[in-house]
């Protein structure tokens, strides 16, 4: 079995299964073995004088056969329906315990990893595993019993000849050693090499519409042909050691057999003249070709564990393999997570203060955010404005704890968020991102994305408020519409103003829009910063901009300078105290002059 503690817990609690079926399995393996032992003594009644006298003996022998088979066939039945409904039901539970492992990883781990290579543990590696704790299974218990029982009816009936068959078997287990370092390895060359494919694939189709403007199809497929034929070359070279082991297994196998052809029916001739062969003082027991043929059917029973072992000795190398690459994955540390004893935030009024507060992502020396100091007011609404880069982005991802700060730095209410309940402190911030991601769902499931209980009235009002009800209407479908993967068959604008009624629908005390009016017009835009100031009358908003005149009626103005705080005001007092921000007004003014000019 492959044992480790993510699959431990599953192994006991869907331990009734694996005890049922394995029970059936030994049964069945059982009574099997008693299949020669009739057939043999059929083939001795058949040959002999008194055929006529022994018909009633033929038939209850074949009677018992049929039995034999009827009792295989419920209980392969059963055995099939409980160990696979096991090993699904692990795979379903290790892929459960994974996507709750990745909801729990911080941004980090996502910049350091693929998509591509994430979905093919998901996917390949946890099949694998599937297929290792449900066939696995069944092969080792049948290499274990199946053997044991056809062994044992073997040395009753010639240990001679069964002690000089066992003999090559040696080579069988030194094989299986061997091999079971080579498969591993390879196949975890294999999946590295499908983790390729799979990274390119999901970069490609992803950016499918970049690549078909600047036509460069051709470019995309002569690439991909090359990570696949290294890939092919991977799986070809896995599979000839997969099928050379096989091949060499099959040879041992029909060694065996041919020297237990020979030899018996050497000893069966023998004792036919009159001459019994004896080795090591004792008369061989196999005289009649019925027992020989007892005996064959015995070694035949023998070659299915024989190949199982040898398939279970390579599908285990796999199946460790990628079993090292999900545990490697579910042993990830964890960054954010709850302190000890966590406040959980109740009734948020929604002051926040940043309080001598510096900040470097993960493994990057450049300080992202070096001494900001300043208080939000609960209720106000509040602009950030900024050059590209310069950390606005950064500044408010920290609210939403999706990265560690110094204790003591940033407090909403006055409690320090590193000492807060994680989600009470996302409950309490509705959060428009820059990116305007849609899943690939009706657009009112999105809008409802915070509580799909919520009705289609509720629904209507956050999109009246974001002005996208009217653009949503003259859809065929209306809200039923489907946005398509990242809402792909809607305009920037309707993805952003989505978005925005999404955040509005939550009704959280905090709101942040993350530059979320970039892709509308200025009358759409001022009509949601109205919206925004008479029904948010009381709650805190803050909304990321790059143009002035979107911030420029709100409270107080943050105005950032590679990472520092230039100045936090009202827009009138920063036209006279920041030169960033009265420079950055004067060059739109002039833009918007020259458009009109024009």
């Amino acid at each position: 079995m492959l044992w480790n503690k993510y699959l431990k817990k599953y192994y006991i609690r869907y331990a009734w299964l694996y005890l049922i079926g394995i029970l059936m399995l030994i049964a069945v393996d059982f009574v099997q073995v008693f299949i020669p032992k009739y057939i043999g003594e059929i083939v001795d009644m058949l040959g002999s004088n008194n055929l006529s006298s022994l018909t009633g003996d033929i038939l209850n022998n074949c009677y018992a056969i049929l039995a034999i088979g009827v009792t295989m066939f419920v209980g392969r039945i059963i055995w099939r329906y409980t160990l696979f409904m096991a090993s699904q039901k692990i795979e379903a539970g290790l892929r459960h315990d994974m996507f709750l492992k990745g909801e729990r990883l911080s941004l980090s781990y996502y910049h350091e990893n693929s998509v591509g290579t994430i979905m093919s543990w998901f996917t390949s590696d946890l099949e694998t595993i599937e297929e290792f704790v449900g066939w696995g299974t069944i092969m080792l218990i049948d290499a274990t019993f199946l053997s044991t029982f056809s062994l044992i009816f073997m040395f009753r009936a010639s240990w001679q000849l069964a002690f000089i068959s066992l003999l090559p078997m040696i080579l069988i287990i030194f094989w299986g050693a061997l091999v079971e370092k080579l498969v591993g390895a390879k196949w975890m060359q294999r999946q590295k090499a499908n983790d390729e494919m799979y990274n390119f694939s999901q970069e490609s189709f992803t950016g499918i519409r970049v690549i078909k403007a600047f036509v460069k199809e051709n470019q995309q497929l002569l690439a991909f042909s090359k990570i696949a034929k290294k890939n092919r070359d991977i799986n070809y070279s896995f599979g000839k050691l997969y099928i050379f082991f096989d091949v060499i297994l099959e040879i041992i196998i029909v060694m065996i057999l041919t020297l237990i052809l020979c030899l018996g029916g050497w000893f069966v001739y023998q004792a036919i003249i009159g001459e019994p062969m004896s080795i090591f003082g004792q008369k061989i027991a196999i005289q009649t070709p019925g027992q020989f043929f007892e005996f064959i059917g015995y070694f035949d029973i023998l070659i299915w564990p024989l190949i199982a072992l040898g398939q279970v000795v390579s599908m285990r190398s796999r199946a460790g393999s990628s079993m090292k690459r999900i545990a490697d994955y579910l042993d990830q540390p964890e960054d954010i997570k709850n302190p000890e004893n966590p406040i959980v935030l109740e009734g948020v009024k929604g002051e926040i203060s940043f309080r001598n507060f510096s900040f470097s992502y993960p493994n990057e020396e450049k300080v992202a955010l070096e001494n900001i100091d300043l208080t939000i007011k609960s209720g106000e609404k509040i602009g950030v404005v900024g050059k590209i880069g310069c950390g606005k982005s950064t500044l408010m991802n920290i609210l939403l704890r999706l990265y560690n700060v110094t204790p003591g730095t940033v407090f909403i209410d006055g409690n320090d968020i590193m000492e807060c309940d994680i989600d009470s402190i996302r409950n309490a911030i509705a959060y428009v991102p820059q990116d305007n991601f849609l899943f690939s769902d009706t657009i009112t499931h999105n809008i409802a994305f915070s509580d799909i209980n919520i009705s289609q009235d509720r629904v209507e009002e956050a999109a009246k408020f974001s002005d996208v009800h009217d653009d949503i209407a003259e859809f065929e479908h209306s809200y039923q519409t489907i946005s398509g993967e990242r809402g792909v068959t809607l305009s920037g604008g309707q993805k952003q103003r989505i978005s925005i009624a999404r955040a509005f629908v939550k009704n959280a005390p905090i709101m942040i829009l993350d530059d979320s009016v970039s892709a509308v017009d200025v009358k759409t835009e001022e009509k949601i910063l109205h919206n925004l100031a008479e029904q948010r009358k009381d709650m805190t908003t803050i909304v990321i901009a790059s143009r002035a005149s979107t911030v420029s009626h709100l409270d107080r103005i943050i105005v950032l300078n590679d990472g520092k705080l230039e100045a936090f005001d009202t827009h009138a007092n920063l036209m006279k105290i920041s030169p960033f921000y009265s420079k950055m007004v004067h060059l739109q003014e002039l833009e918007k002059e020259e458009e009109g000019g024009q």
